[in-house]
């Protein structure tokens, strides 16, 4: 039997977000304006094609107050309370929510009660929260704090504890992976015969993330090997503006790099089921900057000093040269037959002039000009870092936010190195490995490399998803 939870409380509270949030479905109506939601609908959690676990959107309570007062004067009748209260009520439309929110309770469902911590309780409350214990239903209170006011907490818990069987302070818009596991474990809680089912609901939860941490590294590995093996190739007759095709070139690379970084970060983002709201980045995040920007550069690990030495640093690199989008950049001129012929281009006064190298008695007719690939592996570690925040951005968003409030970056705000720049020897030796692996163009070392840099990423996506490693690359 799957197990079945109601979420019930009074509008406006924040029920649809926890049921969005718990399911991992954006699909959920979740609105400012009380009175949304108007009938039961129930979203399952579906995990290799088989529904674990499921949670029944409700409405809120409407007359909380006489509903208490009939389940009290009829509490001692023989047979099922609640299904007496339905057949009593069902015609009446004052009653039309408090039905609904009865039904899926009356069949067997779990409870977990919904209320607002940021306001003090109130009588109507009290109504129904003993409405509920009157149920006789395993129940959950989750005290959904909006905002960070935390003065009536224990007011909240002090009233729970009266009715209920578990309580959990649970923010819906900000819950990570790791809350909602712990939430999972609090509920097996609420009733000694739940306890089976919700072990096998979230062992099911554990595997599927470990699947989905594993289908992410495989993507971040698809991308370091896409764009590091990137390159374009046109060719170039004599006629024309040469400087202006090198500069077109260079644009387009850029362009198409950055192409291949976003369809990466998409799939991430599908792959933790958020389909529906393209969210924006918080305001300070160095995921709004372009790849190739001195921001992003700087923000994830290397000094204005290392920055020029990236650029000349190993593996076909011809000296600094436009922008950052040179670092380590191969830029030629190339025979029909593909031999180079010329290093491409010289920095002169810090990377501003430009001298084309000179190729005598050449067939212009015959000439190519490629650029590419970035051979430089300081490249690698910043679309390593930019995955890592972008995963840790997707992951900390939860189903039931629908956007995000207007942050600035404080001002002389502390820049952090990226992530990658404090991994260890041995981790840092497997991205150089896995480096050199794509240049030699050996498929047997690239393979091995590739799986050994598999696993790390593995266990950092785990780490970020548990709290235990932070993403760096943002503002303080």
């Amino acid at each position: 039997m799957v197990p079945e939870f109601a979420i019930v409380g009074h509008p406006n509270e924040g029920k649809s977000a926890v049921v969005s949030t718990l399911a991992e479905d954006d699909n959920v109506r979740v609105t400012p304006y009380p009175g949304e939601t108007v009938e039961c609908q129930a979203f399952p959690v579906m995990i290799d094609g088989q529904e674990i676990i499921r949670f029944i959107d409700t409405p809120g309570f409407q007359n909380p107050k006489k509903t208490f007062a009939w389940i009290k004067a009829h509490e001692h009748i023989q047979g099922p309370m609640l299904e007496a209260y339905l057949e009593a009520h069902g015609h009446r439309a004052e009653f039309r929510d408090d039905v609904r929110l009865m039904e899926p309770i009356a069949r067997g469902a779990g409870i977990i009660y919904v209320v607002d911590g940021s306001r003090p309780v109130r009588r109507v409350d009290l109504a129904e929260m003993e409405i509920l214990r009157l149920t006789g239903r395993p129940r959950m209170a989750i005290i959904n704090c909006k905002e960070d006011e935390t003065a009536y907490l224990d007011q909240w818990k002090r009233e729970f504890r009266k009715h209920f069987n578990a309580i959990r302070v649970f923010n819906a818009n900000k819950a990570t992976y790791g809350e909602r596991i712990e939430l999972l474990e609090n509920l097996k809680g609420i009733d000694q015969d739940w306890g089976t089912a919700l072990d096998k609901v979230i062992t099911a939860f554990k595997k599927d993330w470990e699947q989905r941490n594993l289908h992410t590294a495989e993507i971040i590995c698809d991308l370091l090997e896409e764009c590091l093996s990137f390159s374009i190739t046109r060719s170039y007759t004599g006629k024309g503006d040469e400087r202006s095709l090198e500069q077109g070139l260079r644009e387009e690379f850029n362009q198409r790099i950055e192409r291949m970084e976003k369809k990466a970060h998409e799939k991430i983002r599908r792959l933790f089921k958020h389909n529906i709201f393209n969210f924006p980045l918080p305001a300070q995040s160095i995921l709004s900057e372009d790849l190739f920007s001195r921001k992003t550069w700087q923000f994830l690990g290397l000094t204005p000093r290392q920055l020029v030495a990236a650029a000349g640093a190993g593996g076909g690199a011809v000296g600094v040269a436009l922008d950052l989008a040179a670092a380590g950049l191969t830029f030629g001129i190339f025979t029909a037959a593909g031999g180079l012929l010329g290093a491409g281009w010289a920095a002169l006064g810090g990377g501003k002039r430009l001298a084309r190298a000179k190729v005598v008695g050449l067939d212009l007719g015959g000439e190519q000009i490629r650029v590419g690939p970035i051979n430089n592996v300081q490249f690698l570690y910043i679309l390593l870092d930019r995955a890592l925040i972008f995963y840790s951005h997707i992951i900390n968003w939860a189903h039931g936010r629908r956007d995000y409030p207007s942050e600035e970056p404080s001002p002389g705000g502390e820049v952090r190195p990226g992530l990658v720049f404090q991994w260890d020897d041995g981790k840092r030796g497997v991205c150089k490995s896995f480096h050199q692996a794509l240049l030699s163009r050996d498929e047997r070392k690239r393979s091995f490399s590739r799986n050994d840099l598999k696993a790390i990423l593995q266990g950092v996506l785990l780490s970020i998803s548990q709290g235990g490693q932070r993403s760096h690359g943002e503002e303080t």
